[in-house]
């Protein structure tokens, strides 16, 4: 049986993560190695594509941290969670809404949908 909020707590620590090796590590730990990641403003493929998006937003918004959101849902290899990112002070500022697709215990799928995102951010 699939562990969704284990799986969740994982996916955040990845988001979290902001040396690039120890991020490949989990991306490989947490993930299968065609995984696929899309939301409304970016999409990647593989491990390496999916690291440098996953930094890319880091270096876009530096200092924040993503944090789950409410509880985690999950039935056969579906997965659904809510997170918010931000500063310390502000750790609401965005957030999103992700629904997932697991082999076993590796995401093999993320589908993101932003659900609050400030002018300008």
């Amino acid at each position: 049986m699939t562990d969704a909020a284990q799986i969740a707590d994982r996916y955040i620590a990845v988001w979290n993560e902001t040396d690039p090796a120890r991020r490949r590590t989990l991306l490989a730990d947490g993930w299968t190695k065609n995984a696929t990641y899309v939301d409304p403003l970016a999409a990647g493929e593989g491990h390496e594509q999916i690291g440098a998006l996953i930094g890319a937003v880091q270096e876009r918004f530096p200092g924040f941290r993503f944090a789950l959101s409410g509880g985690v849902d999950g039935y056969g290899d579906k997965i659904r969670f809510s997170w918010a990112l931000g500063p310390e002070n502000e750790p609401d500022m965005i957030k999103g809404t992700d629904v997932a697709l697991v082999e076993g215990e590796r995401l093999k799928s993320v589908i993101g949908f932003l659900d609050k995102v400030p002018a300008g951010a």
